[in-house]
């Protein structure tokens, strides 16, 4: 009988393979498959599911075996865990291979969008400028630290650890006049490099037509958009906005039993990156609506007034997550109501 089913543990250098067939049987077991050999061993099977985990690498695999005319499906690694049969203590890379061909079989999972190299090409812009930022910050916090050691202690606001740090660097003892100098030298480095990065996703931007539809959204600039695109894409793999909204975890958990449905804080699921992005955006359209009268800044200052500051923006990053995951399936340009 033939292969239907494809389950690969994914590594760097060594990988697991198993598959099915029609009626669930094992066909094809290698638990020892060279990184070398792998596209030659998919290559000669006939076309089916291969089901794989969302990590390192997954995304380049999926879009080569595409080409040979395999459907390709990712999987979280929490939801595959459930299926392997031998449990915790008998982890191996044979488990996790047939675990991950029996997860793809069901009908009810929930599968990773596949990233196309122009996708993966501009995430990698916004990871990037994110571990600049972190740098940054890291840098701000150490050089209020060492100051503390001198006496000199400083406010949070980075702007001002800038020019305060600076103001008393001619007062500084020998080597902390050098370390500090050094430091204030990284950040402006730092900000230089955010800086150049910014244009870059302002340029991607400019050129994607998507991504100046998604602008049009209250609280969605060009970082949100573009790291949106980068991750979603069309949103295809959604059924609706809803889904989208709760992938990225701006939906309250559930915990309802017996009829009585209770809902919890919100889950957090989902990539925190573009998360806080929305919820930044949301605070930026609360902050700003109480000088404008359109539908939404309204809705927006009532339910702060009815929930509570927080609560409404959640809600307003979830509101636009679901419109911008229409404006993407849809194709559909976004028109502010009066």
């Amino acid at each position: 009988m033939a292969i239907l089913y494809v389950g690969i543990d994914l590594a760097k250098t060594v990988f697991a393979v198993h598959g099915v067939n029609e009626g669930g049987k094992p066909e094809l077991v290698r638990p020892n498959v060279a990184r070398a050999k792998l596209l030659e061993l998919i290559v000669s099977l006939p076309p089916c599911v291969i089901g794989m985990e969302a990590c390192s690498g997954a995304h380049h695999w999926a879009r080569q075996f595409m080409v040979h005319g395999h459907t390709v499906r990712l999987m979280a690694a929490k939801f595959v865990s459930p299926y392997r049969l031998s449990g915790k203590r008998g982890k191996n890379d044979a488990a996790d291979a047939a675990a991950i061909c029996e997860a793809v079989q069901r009908p009810n999972m929930r599968f990773v969008p596949i990233k196309s190299i122009e996708q993966q090409s501009q995430l990698s812009v916004h990871r990037v400028r994110q571990g600049f930022i972190e740098q940054r910050t890291a840098t701000i916090n150490r050089i209020r630290g060492l100051l503390s050691e001198f006496g000199v202690v400083l406010p949070l606001k980075a702007s001002t650890v800038r020019h305060q740090a600076a103001a008393c660097l001619e007062d500084l003892p020998g080597w902390g006049n050098t370390v500090i100098g050094d430091l204030l030298s990284e950040l402006m480095r730092l900000d230089e490099r955010i800086a150049l990065y910014d244009r870059h996703i302002a340029q991607m931007a400019r050129e994607d037509v998507r991504a100046k539809q998604l602008m049009h959204l209250s609280g969605v600039g060009p970082t949100t958009a573009t790291a949106v695109l980068a991750m979603i894409g069309n949103g295809h793999e959604f059924k609706c906005g809803r889904q989208f909204a709760a992938w990225l975890g701006l939906v309250p958990g559930q915990y309802s039993s017996g009829g009585k449905a209770r809902l919890g804080h919100i889950t957090k699921a989902g990539d925190p990156y573009i998360r806080s992005l929305l919820v930044l955006g949301a605070r930026a359209v609360l902050n700003s609506a109480a000088n404008k009268t359109d539908v939404v800044s309204r809705w927006a200052v009532a339910l702060a007034e009815r929930r509570g500051y927080w609560r409404a923006i959640v809600a307003i990053a979830a509101k636009n997550a679901r419109m911008a995951w229409a404006v993407l399936s849809r194709g559909e340009q976004f028109t502010m109501p009066a």
